[in-house]
């Protein structure tokens, strides 16, 4: 499920949008500032941010250029939402980075219209490569690249790679694993899937340790 950062000092627009967001069926977390927001992103990277300009800390616009910088984080969507609605501040947003831009006062259900485009958009543009902390997968080539090299692992290596990458941030169970990389009907020993984890572990080198064991559940990156 796809998890969206909100970035909103004021706390009834953050609950508004929080509240509308999880209404459509997305899992959401609200931040008042941007330090809270920073400590959290470096824990677990969203499907998409709404960032407000105005804040007490640090202005929306120095965030996104951030984000853009940040190689975990350069293909992350990111929708400003503010009230400064001129068009010199739309273009600024735009210039660094913004997907989208939504000025305050503004329609739920547009707001909402705009999340989903600019998912399906970011999701278009970025299947072919998944890129995450110095780990590098190129769907269409299928090859896999730690710091800029390329690292040789199996067909179910890769493919467990990237759908934990592809869901990057959310616990996947065991079971969903071995249904979706190994088939429905699999019935071999579940150790194959602790087996695979160590093995892509390994050849990850200093990047193994972004798989992390969630015990008695499943897998995280």
């Amino acid at each position: 499920m796809s998890i969206i950062y909100c970035v909103e000092d004021d706390e009834g627009i953050r609950d508004l949008i929080t509240y509308a967001v999880k209404s459509a069926g997305f899992e959401v977390e609200g931040f008042e500032s941007a330090s809270s927001f920073e400590k959290r992103l470096k824990e677990t990277i969203p499907s998409m941010v709404l960032l407000d300009i105005m804040l007490p800390d640090k202005d929306g616009i120095s965030i996104l250029k951030d984000i853009r910088t940040n190689e975990a984080t350069k293909h992350l969507p990111v929708i400003m939402i503010t009230a400064k609605g001129t068009e010199s501040d739309k273009v600024k947003g735009f210039e660094y980075g913004a997907d989208d831009y939504v000025t305050k006062p503004f329609g739920v259900m547009e707001l909402i219209s705009r999340i989903k485009a600019v998912l399906r958009r970011s999701s278009v543009v970025n299947s072919d490569v998944i890129d995450y902390k110095g780990i590098l997968l190129d769907n269409q080539s299928r090859s896999v690249k730690v710091d800029g090299e390329e690292v040789t692992i199996t067909f179910k290596e890769f493919e467990l790679l990237k759908y934990l990458m592809m869901h990057k941030g959310t616990v996947v169970s065991r079971e969903l694993l071995l249904e979706k990389i190994w088939g429905y009907h699999f019935e071999g020993e579940s150790r194959t899937l602790d087996v695979h984890i160590g093995s892509l572990r390994h050849k990850l080198g200093s990047k193994g340790k972004c798989i992390e064991t969630i015990r008695n559940v499943g897998y995280k990156i």
